[in-house]
């Protein structure tokens, strides 16, 4: 049966993010990922999953100054330093959260910059992060996003990243895919899910159009949950959606697999 993870930054916003724990465990979740936790004391935030016995299955390295735009850095070519900074603060805190996932945003193409450019960085950025990470014995993940929400993203289709992924050549490297994403920039969902099941790490799912909860919209998610586990996928699925009108009301489509 899949295993549903909640996205603290995407749900539960009728409390304050450290009583999102809480809630999430209350709902039946296992486990949580929100996209970063550097705002909150490592500390802390151990503790809320200890008392709630919840797993952090996933976040993000630092992506640079989001409130500024920012949607990662690893593939500006001026930010090396920054970018590899930030790996060494996300190691520290996904080993303080038992955390075995991280997720590296690619950032979207700075203007100007030449296509080989950003490909040559990103490519030797994640190539110094699976390394570093690689020691503390977590998985570096890099995953598309649709360049409909994130205009200019520059990793936006599945095949972009795995042959990126494949061009690092880090055992440790895998692929994030985002349902909701991948079918807006293409589609063909479960072939490309089944065609790379062994290079996907981490699933995450919203409805389209909306980004609301699976159920919401035009994606056959039950077909699909289905899917992965006829695969045989044993990671997470993280709920990375914007709930239609409160949390606890729209996770009936969930509450089947909470069980």
């Amino acid at each position: 049966m899949p295993r549903f993870a909640a996205n603290l930054t995407m749900l539960f916003n009728e409390v304050e993010f450290l009583d999102r724990f809480a809630a999430a465990a209350s709902a039946g979740f296992k486990g949580v990922e929100y996209l970063f936790p550097y705002a909150y004391p490592k500390d802390e935030l151990a503790e809320r999953l200890r008392a709630h016995d919840l797993v952090q299955a996933l976040h993000n390295l630092p992506c640079g100054d989001w409130d500024a735009g920012d949607r990662g850095i690893a593939c500006h070519p001026d930010r090396t330093g920054e970018f590899q900074d930030g790996v060494g603060q996300a190691i520290d805190y996904a080993t303080a959260l038992g955390c075995t996932r991280l997720n590296c945003l690619a950032g979207v193409a700075p203007a100007g910059a030449a296509p080989d450019r950003l490909r040559e960085t990103f490519v030797a950025n994640l190539r110094f992060a699976a390394e570093a990470l690689a020691k503390a014995a977590i998985t570096l993940l890099t995953e598309p996003i649709n360049t409909r929400d994130v205009p200019g993203f520059y990793l936006c289709r599945s095949d972009q990243a795995l042959a990126i992924i494949d061009e690092v050549g880090a055992p440790n490297l895998a692929l994030q895919y985002d349902v909701y994403h991948m079918q807006i920039m293409e589609g063909d969902l479960a072939p490309t899910i089944e065609r790379n099941l062994d290079r996907i790490a981490h699933v995450q799912v919203a409805d389209t159009p909306g980004r609301h909860e699976p159920g919401s919209g035009e994606i056959n998610y039950p077909f699909l949950f289905d899917h992965l586990d006829r695969l045989g996928y044993e990671g997470w699925i993280g709920c990375e959606y914007r709930p239609g009108a409160g949390t606890t009301d729209g996770l009936g489509w969930v509450r089947p697999y909470l069980v």
